[in-house]
């Protein structure tokens, strides 16, 4: 009955079905490698961002080669601001809106220089490409908490004096003239003592783990449903194999009745009697 799928015709559809298949597996496993990665950083949000700061010492190897598990770690540091070598960072949005972060070099006690993100500034309305007044971070001797992010890659665009197009620290390091730990900056916190004027502080990050579940599950049904049609597509053609078969089967017995019966004989009419 089911031959058929033997044919070229078929085992071209089978053919198609599993590539197919294994498409959407494929989409649904990278869905949830996507769950995987997001999952990591909530675990990280929320082992890190609200613990005890620890001391610029205990973490010093980390603004050196940030471990993926200390990202958001909370550290304190004292030292002063290096105010001349401030610089603002484009095109950084924030909920959806265009603007700028401000980076500023911080030399520890210990002698190190890192680099804290103060915070966010929107696009300027006076000055293109600016924004309208970037505050100045507190003078003098500060003790400042701020969280761990790693360092990011150099961006294949300028930016104007004064500005940098990703904090790519290695380069940042290049435009000052001195060297930075270049494999963490942070976030900033709090400072002690604080200034009225400041940047806008950065949101928590989400624990959301969005919609990768649900995508990956949908991708590998997907997959499955592939199959099922395939094999309900299958079934119907035996179906309609088998009901032509019975019909060729019944025409053929119908025909062969009346070849063999023939027509029926015609009766002559009786003689008429003379009276």
């Amino acid at each position: 009955m089911y031959r058929f799928l033997f044919s070229r015709k078929w085992l071209g559809y089978l053919v198609l079905a599993a590539v197919v298949a294994a498409a959407c597996v494929g989409l649904g496993r990278w869905q949830m490698d996507r769950r995987a990665e997001t999952l990591a950083e909530i675990n990280r949000v929320t082992s890190n961002y609200s613990a005890t700061p620890v001391p610029f010492a205990m973490v010093k190897d980390q603004f050196r080669s940030l471990a993926a598990e200390r990202e958001w770690t909370q550290v304190e540091l004292k030292g002063s601001y290096d105010v001349a070598g401030q610089r603002i960072v484009r095109n950084r949005p924030l909920n959806g809106q265009p603007g700028y972060e401000v980076v500023v070099p911080f030399r520890v006690e210990s002698g190190e220089t890192v680099v804290i993100d103060r915070g966010w500034l929107p696009i300027g309305n006076n000055n293109p490409g600016s924004p309208d007044s970037v505050p100045a971070p507190p003078q003098g001797q500060v003790t400042v908490v701020a969280r761990l992010k790693p360092a990011e890659p150099a961006l294949q665009r300028g930016a104007p004096d004064g500005q940098l197009a990703s904090i790519d620290l290695a380069a940042y390091s290049g435009q000052l003239g001195y060297p930075l730990l270049t494999g963490a900056y942070a976030q900033l916190a709090s400072e002690s003592p604080a200034v009225a004027d400041m940047p806008f502080p950065f949101p928590k990050p989400t624990t959301d783990e969005g919609t990768h579940l649900s995508y990956s599950l949908q991708w590998f049904a997907f997959g499955v449903l592939m199959f099922i049609g395939f094999g309900y597509a299958a079934r119907q053609q035996a179906r309609n194999a088998a009901i032509d078969a019975e019909d060729a089967e019944t025409a053929e017995t119908d025909g062969g009745f009346m070849h063999s019966s023939g027509p029926v004989a015609r009766r002559r009419p009786a003689p008429r009697q003379r009276k």
